[in-house]
């Protein structure tokens, strides 16, 4: 490192500069007479993330794009003052932190925006007043206590700045983390609130990560919807005022994901400015995008303070989740790729995390609650026949549990309907060439269950009000250690009874009466969040003791799809609507953020069970391709062909399930703004690729189009391997694939190629 110190033995000063652009966070002091100035790069490979302690104190967000080298960056804070509706901060003449970008606002004082933090002090008040006290630059990462993040698995992945703040009256600390993974070009945040006063104080607000933009000429990207179609991609340009997105359901859920990106206007798959946050938590939240006055933009994302509050204790501290932050200045795939790689290999843990995902059938929509061991066993011995490799029970084993109205909590098997043990189904099974899975849903109870009638308090309620029930069910209060204890009981003593392989966890409704019985009355605001705590306790000692086991998880579909529960199970059942041509939009959204490996995606009967839809079995398959692929139909009841169908398919995805899995995404069409949807799966090397192209409505009098792929080497030669044409990396690029005539709707053409 090049490092210039000069000194003034007068004012005892020091300048230090760091020029070494291999330092990741680099650090500038600059103490000339008054006052005391430092700037902070913090640089990824692609990034610069920049901020500064201003003479006042207060922390500023400086710069966040592509990368900077040069250090000395303060020169992009100005004093600002504007009106007498804005007050001067600290009675200096011409300056309102309201017109300047912010690292981390407060409330109270002389920024009238929306604050990223929000404390009910002592004396009533909601006053708070924080300035930089201190800072430490380390190699590595620390865990979040009690809380999913992303993790390193050596020091050398990148650094970590943490920066303090104080309120020196009301005694309280903040200290704000930022870690860089240098080569996944990826900054995480976090915030930690320490209460070093005698007094109690009650945090009503706070967010993981905050972000001010001088600018407002963005698109907001977000991932929208309902049950059964999930994660739409939403694209809407800023307006004035607040654009928020938020979940007040107790889970992450379907109607909104904890995501948001601004998107430069002329941005699209490959070319402009994308600003990624996404929150690695379950549980309720917000994400808001204020656009103020002077069209400066305000990005914020964490846990939702709608209902929330905290009381914290003297000498208590409370960790806020982890914000992920992303930077592109090549489009929507460049965002992609970088949240795809980090998550798969710095969130996911595991057995599972680098290992190719089996293929499976559930027997969900073939059988439902109306199976018994014969049953199982018949599909099971059809699917082995075919190469399947996983044979998934879902609900319906347990308790007395013919349909939905009983026997949630009641975890042990009913083996008259299985008829055995569930050790020797599972062995059967085994015998057969298959591994064995099980459904769970171990948060919920119902009130018909031997649980219920013991523990009636166990459950999520209000004394004295409705418990209303969703699916003739409640949920378990996870805010009480001897809940939590009890499931984890509950679930150990069956995961030890079989060999089993494989855990779909699910959970199938919202939360509403949201209180504890076991909290005194200033806390029932933290029930929602100590629920997600307990759950992630629960899910760290289960998937611990059971490493070899794959978990997935699932809410009604994708209900949870979030990182905080890809950090336990490192796939989720994308969603309960199994039509491909309903996925397509599905899995798009999805896909924005989330790795395709952890996208659960299966071939289900015809006519679709949610929509009605008759698909051919091809474009069934070509779909659910996108993701860890499976199936969820009667296997029995199939065809001599459709099953040979099945056998291919089922060869054919083993062939790809690498690149599929593990390769980078390219998304060729938007399946949100026309007639047709396609996708490339890249192997890393660029030697291979899958690439699927679906139509879902036949057009008349059309010519046939080229397909123009992404992502290859533009001198290298590649053929198709279906057709043996060998062209040019450029061509295929350029020019594109004959993609040929399709007729009848819902149809579908996939094509491999490798270098040659």
């Amino acid at each position: 490192d090049k490092i210039e110190n000069i000194k003034d033995e007068k004012l005892n000063e020091q300048i230090q500069t760091v020029k070494n652009s291999n330092n990741i966070i680099s650090f500038e002091a600059l103490r000339r007479k008054k006052p005391n100035k430092k700037v902070f790069n913090i640089k990824s490979k692609n990034t610069s993330y920049a901020l500064m302690v201003a003479d006042t104190g207060h922390l500023i967000h400086l710069y966040w794009g592509r990368k900077l080298e040069s250090n000395k960056l303060d020169y992009i804070f100005k004093k600002y003052g504007k009106g007498s509706f804005l007050a001067d901060t600290d009675n200096i003449d011409n300056f309102s932190i309201e017109l300047n970008t912010v690292e981390y606002p407060t409330y109270g004082h002389t920024d009238l925006r929306s604050p990223a933090i929000e404390i009910k002090l002592a004396n009533g008040t909601t006053l708070t007043d924080f300035r930089y006290e201190n800072h430490s630059i380390f190699r590595g990462k620390k865990e979040l206590r009690g809380l999913p993040a992303t993790y390193m698995e050596n020091d050398i992945d990148g650094e970590t700045l943490e920066i303090t703040l104080v309120d020196k009256l009301a005694e309280l600390r903040i200290v704000l983390s930022y870690t860089v993974f240098e080569e996944y070009d990826a900054i995480t945040r976090s915030c930690r609130v320490i209460n070093n006063s005698n007094n109690n104080v009650e945090i009503l607000r706070v967010l993981s990560a905050n972000v001010d933009f001088n600018s407002n000429e963005f698109d907001l990207i977000q991932l929208s919807g309902a049950w059964a179609r999930e994660r739409h991609m939403v694209r809407t340009p800023l307006r004035s005022g607040n654009q928020l997105i938020e979940s007040r359901r107790g889970a992450s859920s379907h109607a909104q994901n904890p995501f948001i990106a601004l998107a430069s206007h002329d941005a699209n798959e490959e070319y402009g400015d994308v600003y990624g946050l996404n929150l690695i938590y379950s549980g309720n939240f917000l994400a808001n995008v204020e656009v103020d006055m002077y069209n400066n933009s305000r990005a914020q994302i964490g846990i939702n303070p709608f209902d929330f509050s905290w009381l914290l204790e003297p000498n208590e501290e409370f960790q806020a989740p982890e914000a992920v932050l992303v930077y592109s200045s090549n489009g929507l795939t460049g965002m992609s790729h970088i949240f795809h790689d980090l998550y798969r290999k710095r969130l996911c843990r595991g057995v599972y995390r680098d290992k190719e995902r089996p293929i499976l059938i559930n027997n969900w929509e073939a059988t439902y609650f109306n199976f018994n061991g014969e049953k199982i066993k018949s599909i099971a011995k059809d699917a082995a026949d075919l190469g399947i490799e996983l044979f998934v029970l879902d609900d319906g084993w347990f308790g007395t549990r013919d349909n939905d109205d009983s026997s949630l909590g009641d975890w042990f098997v009913n083996e008259e309907k299985i008829q055995g043990t569930l050790n020797d189904l599972a062995k059967d099974i085994n015998e057969m060439g298959l591994k064995f899975g099980l459904w769970f849903e171990p948060e919920m109870i119902s009130p018909k269950s031997k649980l219920y009638e013991e523990h009636p308090d166990w459950c999520i309620h209000v004394p004295g009000r409705t418990r209303n029930q969703a699916r003739k069910q409640l949920i378990l209060d996870l805010s009480r250690e001897e809940v939590c204890d009890a499931i984890i009981k509950m679930l150990k003593d069956v995961l030890k009874s079989a060999p089993i392989s494989y855990v779909k966890w699910d959970m199938n409704r919202n939360m509403t009466e949201i209180g504890s019985s076991n909290l005194p009355r200033e806390r029932q605001k933290e029930v929602a969040h100590r629920y997600m705590l307990g759950l992630y306790r629960i899910m760290e000692t289960i998937t611990s003791e059971f490493p070899e086991i794959l978990f997935e998880s699932c809410s009604g579909g994708g209900g949870r799809f979030d990182g905080g529960m890809l950090y336990y199970m490192p796939q989720t059942w994308a969603s309960d609507d199994t039509d491909a041509i309903e996925r397509l939009k599905i899995q798009y959204g999805t896909s924005l953020v989330y790795p395709t490996v952890t996208m659960g995606s299966h071939v289900s009967e015809v006519p679709n069970h949610q929509v009605g839809r008759i698909t051919p079995l091809s474009t069934r398959a070509a779909v659910a391709m996108e993701g860890s692929f499976g199936y969820e139909l009667d296997i029995n009841k199939m065809t001599s062909e459709e099953k040979e169908e099945v056998k291919k398919q089922v060869e054919f995805y083993k062939e790809i399930r690498q690149i599929c899995q593990f390769g980078d995404l390219y998304r060729l069409k938007n399946t949100f703004d026309g007639n047709d949807a396609a996708w490339m799966h890249l192997s890393k090397d660029k030697s291979k690729g899958v690439i699927t192209y679906v139509k879902p409505y036949g057009e008349v009098n059309v010519l046939p189009k080229r397909l123009k792929l992404r992502g290859l080497e533009k001198e290298a030669i590649y053929k198709v391997v279906e057709t043996n044409e060998v062209y040019g990396g450029d061509e295929l690029m350029y020019v594109g694939l004959y993609i040929g005539e399709l007729l009848g709707d819902y149809q579908s053409r996939v094509w491999t190629i490798e270098k040659i």
